[in-house]
């Protein structure tokens, strides 16, 4: 699977773990930065994952920052990109199964290293459901759309 993944500065050496592990799970990682943990803008690195995955040059993005949240309402205004905020496991199969996320934010000082591996494998493998989800996915790109014109 290909995934686009970046950090700011708070969220740098968890990004650095998951790229890793990520990595030797087989997947195609393209690493948005950022590269140390100097202080940075969260919203840079959440546009350039962001619009990979939107564009089709990834099929998953994962963000990292302080809370997740930050990273999660930049990612969130590119069109097409439905970001969601990782806490728990179940909390990660119910957006990806009912919701369709397609980028998982994490937050550094919120969630552990083992935690965060763990959420985002749930977030890797499990499947949009389809069915009455796709009628309310599809309402919400309607309301992209709407808002663009």
């Amino acid at each position: 699977m290909k995934i686009a993944i970046g950090a700011d500065h708070a969220g740098f050496l968890l990004k650095e773990r998951l790229r890793e592990r990520l990595l030797a799970a087989g997947h195609e990682v393209t690493d948005h930065g950022t590269q140390r943990a100097e202080s940075t803008d969260y919203p840079d690195y959440a546009e350039k994952v962001a619009r990979d995955v939107a564009a089709g040059r990834a099929d998953k993005g994962i963000l990292v920052c302080s809370t997740g949240v930050g990273m999660c309402i930049a990612a969130n205004k590119v069109r097409g990109v439905r970001a969601a905020l990782g806490v728990n496991a179940e909390q990660v199969a119910l957006t990806r199964a009912h919701n369709d996320a397609n980028v998982l934010t994490l937050g550094a000082r919120m969630t552990g290293e083992k935690t965060a591996g763990e959420l985002v494998e749930v977030f890797l493998g499990t499947a949009f459901d389809g069915g009455r989800h796709a009628r309310r996915v599809e309402k919400i790109m309607n309301l992209e759309k709407e808002d663009a014109r």
